[in-house]
């Protein structure tokens, strides 16, 4: 079966490697929880409000901080670790990532009180509260669990990729560093505008549970990465010279394309939330249906669909496909199939969702004005 699969590579540890690798989630956890902790960041107001308080919660953000240090700290090897080790020994941390944030759930479950949800199953999969900040709002679980996990794509990723070259020299594939470098940028990118993340649905919206913890940490943090647990065994497709920019100028671009519209509906949607009198950029003019306290963006990126954020992702996912040019193979597509479909359901959580936060009768409004869902004219 592991061979049929084409990932016999990765299970070449020796049983001490496997147990190492098992645990180095375990280490990679405590590592980030220190060091968020311990560097400096700034503190600044979210979108959720504090019950307690009725003003709006502080974090401290030192992402880009942290995600500086861990690849200084991955690349110099200065911990002893090989550059290619989270690669080689993804599938076992993979295991006990899961095992790990399972106790993490199990823990943030019962210490929170019983609540609406009644069945212990169902609170441990989605959580019991929204929030689980520590040390007097010094530590958010939320943010922590997005540190992690965009770093951990990036470590991942740029394992892979020295893993790849190790094995190729010269016949290495320059499409897995064109992947490397888009993920790389992504996340940076990211941590640049880190406060944006507080004004998501999921800070907004999800609970902590099982769900959403093991999502952020082993999901995103290594299993994002899954078409390089087959494709990072494949050399150069071998195409001649002018197909070969054609392929990887053209991969580029589709991938900043899909960035930009990923990114400037989120960043529209931020921008609206903290100055809804102003336009996007200088440019947009911000256009809204008011629903009792509450104002619904139906300009630009939010004119063109409902959540047209989404489609930047599967254009950039598309792109991911394609950049190891051996089109033909499922490991290239694992990524598009599983952000496609994730998003897919999303949105019809998404609708519900907003349905209940501005009332049936001013969301079906909204769908009148923006009828497509993701894609304009298709979907």
């Amino acid at each position: 079966m592991i061979e049929w699969l084409g990932i016999e590579h990765l299970f070449e540890l020796s049983p001490t490697e496997a147990v190492l690798g098992f645990f180095t989630p375990l280490a990679v956890f405590a590592a980030f929880f220190v060091a968020q902790l311990a560097l400096p960041a700034r503190r600044v107001p979210g979108y959720v409000i504090n019950p307690e308080t009725g003003q709006p919660r502080n974090y401290r953000l030192n992402g880009l901080l942290v995600f500086i240090i861990a690849i200084v700290v991955w690349a110099t090897e200065v911990t002893g670790m090989p550059r290619d080790w989270f690669y080689r020994s993804a599938v076992f941390a993979v295991a006990g990532g899961t095992v790990f944030a399972a106790l993490i759930a199990l823990v943030a479950m019962l210490s929170q009180p019983q609540g609406e949800i009644k069945n212990s199953f169902h609170a441990f999969w989605t959580g019991r509260s929204l929030e689980h900040p520590l040390f007097n709002e010094r530590f958010d679980l939320k943010m922590y669990l997005y540190v992690v996990g965009g770093t951990m794509l990036v470590l991942n990723a740029m394992s892979g990729a020295a893993w790849h070259y190790e094995r190729f020299g010269d016949n290495f594939n320059p499409g897995v560093f064109l992947y490397t470098a888009f993920f790389t940028l992504y996340i940076f990118d990211y941590f640049i505008f880190e406060r944006v993340q507080l004004y998501t649905y999921d800070l907004i919206h999800e609970k902590l549970g099982f769900k959403l913890i093991w999502g952020g940490l082993i999901i995103y943090g290594w299993m994002y990465i899954l078409p390089l647990w087959g494709m990072a065994v494949y050399p150069n497709p071998g195409f001649p010279t002018a197909w070969t920019y054609v392929w990887l100028i053209g991969t580029g671009l589709l991938l900043v394309f899909g960035w930009s519209i990923s990114r400037g509906g989120n960043l529209q949607k931020y921008w609206f939330k903290r100055w809804p009198d102003r336009k996007f950029l200088g440019i947009i003019e911000p256009e809204y249906i008011q629903a009792g306290d509450r104002k619904i963006l139906c300009s630009g990126f939010w004119g063109a669909a409902r959540h047209f954020n989404y489609m930047g992702e599967g254009f950039a996912c598309f792109a991911i496909g394609l950049s190891f040019g051996h089109f033909t193979n499922l490991w290239a597509w694992t990524y598009f199939i599983f952000i496609v479909s994730l998003f897919t359901w999303r949105q019809w959580d998404d609708e519900a969702h907003c349905a209940e936060k501005y009332g049936e009768e001013k969301w079906a409004e909204y769908k009148a004005r923006v009828k497509y869902r993701i894609c304009p004219w298709v979907y």
